[in-house]
């Protein structure tokens, strides 16, 4: 990613990363010298001013003592903000490019994916969080509108196409009480009624024949180009390598393909609806 094209604010790593390269310019030193000072490469102050790589109490308390800011822990005080942030590493990348896809396949078990997410339900997964201390009130709220920018931005002209299979637990869970589970059912079928989206159910029996067991993101870029992102309890990985993608996007088409027509699965989706209502 150019830097310049980079927002500061699209998360405490790119916001780390634009500091840094504005402290390095102050001074008039080149990336190369800064890793010399530093000890490291300048791919790696690269990764760093570009928000590719989340900065290492290590390399932050390097940087205050290169920048003469020790006392203040400026660089660590910074760096502390990214390793808590509400947001997981590479994920805050992968929005930007969410952005701009033309199509989107997703698949998530166990919660709706964001995209799909009333409000209401979204705020009951961030306050679940916050009880768990996972997370604060604050990274709550940011995580909320996070995700309310990502689901306006699908709504842009022309819309991209959105494939989503959704583990049967998605729907089974309940979340937010019963009021707030039924109003995301109807979200549901309403995205479902989209000429831009498909949405499928892989339902329960599919057992190891499921061809993942974590949550997925492939996107369609303008050039053809993929992209996928995927994400553990701890962290995300942003792949940009069209062929790395590839048998992802292949077990994709195997998991659509075992899985529930879109009919049948809103018919599972209406029949849970009910037992809500």
């Amino acid at each position: 990613m150019n830097l310049n094209e980079l927002d500061a604010d699209a998360s405490p790593a790119a916001g780390f990363g634009a500091f840094l390269r504005t402290s390095r310019e102050l001074r008039g030193w080149t990336q190369e010298h800064l890793a010399g000072l530093l000890g490291c490469t300048p791919g790696h102050i690269s990764a760093l001013e570009n928000g590719r790589r989340n900065p290492t109490p290590r390399i932050a308390a390097a940087l205050d003592r290169v920048f003469d800011t020790s006392e203040e822990a400026v660089f660590r005080q910074r760096a502390s903000d990214v390793k808590h942030s509400a947001l997981l590493a590479g994920f805050a990348q992968y929005v930007e490019h969410e952005r701009r896809a033309v199509e989107l396949r997703l698949f998530t078990l166990g919660i709706v994916p964001g995209l799909l997410q009333t409000t209401a339900y979204a705020k009951a997964i961030a306050a679940g969080a916050v009880g768990r201390g996972s997370i604060t009130s604050d990274q709550a709220e940011k995580r909320v509108r996070v995700l309310a920018g990502r689901q306006a931005s699908v709504r842009r002209t022309p819309p991209p196409l959105v494939h989503a299979v959704l583990d049967e637990s998605c729907i089974r869970r309940p979340v937010g009480g019963h009021a707030v589970m039924a109003a995301q059912l109807e979200h549901l079928l309403a995205f479902a009624s989209g000429p831009n989206n498909l949405l499928q159910l892989a339902p329960y029996h599919l057992g190891e024949r499921r061809s993942f067991d974590l949550p997925v993101y492939i996107l369609t870029m303008r050039d053809r180009s993929l992209m996928s992102y995927a994400e553990s309890a701890q962290k995300g990985h942003l792949e940009q390598d069209t062929e790395a993608v590839l048998p992802m996007l292949t077990a994709y088409y195997q998991l659509q393909g075992q899985a529930l027509s879109q009919a049948d699965s809103l018919a599972m989706i209406r029949e849970q609806w009910k037992e809500l209502s």
